[in-house]
């Protein structure tokens, strides 16, 4: 029995016991690694130690690594990162007195740590309902923010049967070896992720496809230059098709394994959307409904504002307006016009005299859906992104984290977990979670915002030459934002190019007239003061670059 900060790990029984002594239930990998952390306390363990004392004799990947490590957190209540310490280049490190225990299961002559990249962790693993729920509260609680449990998430969300899934191998041309062995990666990948999310359970393809409840089925070309991806989900009971979906992965511009990651994180993110739609939206389930009307607005309105304008804005808004007139019960419109009237503050559209109310509308309707919806992965996002804009930073990396759990390549909440570590000065992590979204590029209309939180990151770390090619890639996909300019402004002036310094001011000015350097700073409730003090330089920065004081 091994004992640390009220916890027992019980390795007979396999169990981890919390200081209430209820089980916490974890997979047995993650709870192998726990064996590992807890039995070499104050020890740095490398990434590649960790990974062969728990997958010995089984290649994997990192992203199983930081799984485990993601689920060990929330369970033990981790998320200050302060019990499993991230030594950046190096490893991890158990920061917890132990007793109980004296052997260790890492040799101490094991490899070297590998690498300085730290990446992003997804969210944990499937495990279960009401286990979950604990140890969500056991994070929260670690968080202080305890009483969001019983206000945000009803007892009623951790609690239904999981859909079953089954995934048939991907098929792809016999003769291309290089093809068989994508199409067996990302059928790998898929099920992987599918298996993390608490409502779906995944089933073995053999022998049991017409036993499930959807049978997911897929293939894959290569092309010159292409992968082409084309993936249906059906319905075993009824023959009916309920998704499908088409993609193409640019094979010339990346290496194999993000590729691979692409292709599954662009197949996984709207299947598991759909899932989550057809299991929790029933209406939705029926083609030819009321809600296609709301579809049609909401990808119109999505469609005006993918290259951001103020103009475009206003009409996604208008046209989301009058749909809603129409229907004013239908939580996909209520959840879209609320996300677009949150895109406004983000880019500060509003007028300050407008925000706040303009923020008490959105949190009205945010109560509203939440009651009607709150597993609906809409919602959660909405959510997620509300508690960003409103400068509830850690509670907002909570409500994404839960919009994660639903959906393991959902490339918005990365963006908006890694908005929120950024303003609590958590640089390292805000980077880690930038690029974990421009690995997955989902959804892609979105990618210029994770391409400027890169840029931004590195600017305000002061390494302004890393970050002018995400900046620059940002402007490249979405040219409208004034603010982009500013920043692109500040890292040319580091980098002592102040002519084009001036000229990227010059346009982030036509973009933002009037803008001076007292009103484009965002609201600074619960920022840190690591955030403030960076910004401070990037601020004096585009100051010389050209903004107005």
């Amino acid at each position: 029995m091994l004992r640390f900060l009220g916890f027992e790990l019980d390795r007979q029984r396999a169990e981890l016991r919390g200081p209430d002594g209820a089980v916490i239930r974890i997979r047995l990998r993650s709870l192998e690694m726990l064996k590992v952390f807890a039995t070499n306390p104050g020890r740095i363990l490398s990434k590649q130690e960790l990974m062969e004392a728990v997958w010995p004799d089984i290649h994997v990947g990192e992203d199983s690594l930081f799984q485990s490590i993601r689920e060990l957190r929330t369970a033990l209540g981790d998320e200050e990162r302060q019990i499993i310490k991230l030594m950046s280049g190096r490893g991890y490190l158990f920061a917890a007195t132990v007793s109980g225990g004296a052997d260790t299961d890492v040799p101490r002559d094991a490899h070297p740590a590998i690498g300085t990249e730290t990446k992003n962790e997804p969210a944990p693993g499937r495990h279960d309902l009401s286990m979950r729920r604990r140890a969500l509260l056991v994070a929260m609680a670690g968080l202080g923010v305890t009483t969001l449990a019983t206000t945000m998430w009803p007892s009623h969300l951790f609690t239904g049967s999981p859909v079953t899934v089954s995934v048939i191998p991907m098929a792809a041309a016999a003769d291309d070896p290089l093809a068989a062995r994508m199409a067996a990666g990302v059928t790998r990948d898929l099920t992987d992720g599918l298996a993390k999310i608490e409502t779906i359970r995944v089933m073995a393809p053999s022998g049991t496809a017409q036993s499930a409840d959807y049978v997911v089925s897929s293939e894959l070309e290569k092309a010159e230059t292409a992968w082409n991806l084309r993936a249906r989900m059906t319905e075993p009971a009824t023959g009916a098709i309920k998704w499908t979906t088409s993609l193409s992965i640019d094979r010339t511009d990346a290496d194999a394994q993000l590729q691979q990651t692409r292709l599954t994180a662009g197949m996984g993110h709207p299947l598991a959307l759909r899932i989550n739609a057809l299991l929790k939206a029933g209406e939705r389930a029926t083609e030819g409904s009321p809600t296609d009307t709301a579809r049609v607005a909401i990808e119109q309105a999505t469609a005006s504002i993918n290259r951001t304008t103020l103009e475009r804005f206003r009409a996604a808004q208008a046209i989301l307006e009058k749909t809603l007139a129409d229907d004013p019960g239908n939580v996909d419109l209520q959840v879209a016009l609320a996300e677009f009237q949150l895109r406004g503050i983000q880019m500060d559209w509003f007028p300050t005299a407008e925000r706040e109310a303009v923020e008490n509308s959105v949190g009205a309707i945010m109560e509203r859906v939440l009651r009607a919806r709150p597993d609906y992965i809409p919602v959660l996002a909405t959510q997620c992104r509300y508690l960003s804009a409103t400068n509830q930073f850690v509670e907002s990396l909570v409500a994404c984290g839960k919009v994660l759990a639903h959906d393991p390549w959902d490339g918005i909440a990365l963006y908006l977990i890694g908005l929120s570590q950024v303003f609590l000065g958590r640089f390292d992590d805000a980077l880690a979670s930038f690029r974990q979204a421009d690995r997955f590029d989902t959804p892609q209309v979105a990618r210029w915002t994770w391409a400027v939180g890169a840029g931004w990151t590195y600017l305000l770390m002061g390494r302004a030459e890393e970050a002018l090619p995400w900046l620059q890639r940002s402007i490249a996909i979405t040219p409208a934002s004034g603010r982009t300019h500013m920043a692109l402004a500040a890292a040319y002036q580091q980098l002592g190019r102040t002519e084009d310094a001036k000229a990227a001011m010059v346009m982030a000015l036509e973009l933002r007239p009037g803008s001076t350097s007292r009103d484009v700073q965002p609201p600074t409730e619960n920022n840190s003061a690591i955030y403030l003090k960076a910004y401070e330089r990037v601020l004096s920065l585009m100051v010389a670059a050209g903004l107005p004081e």
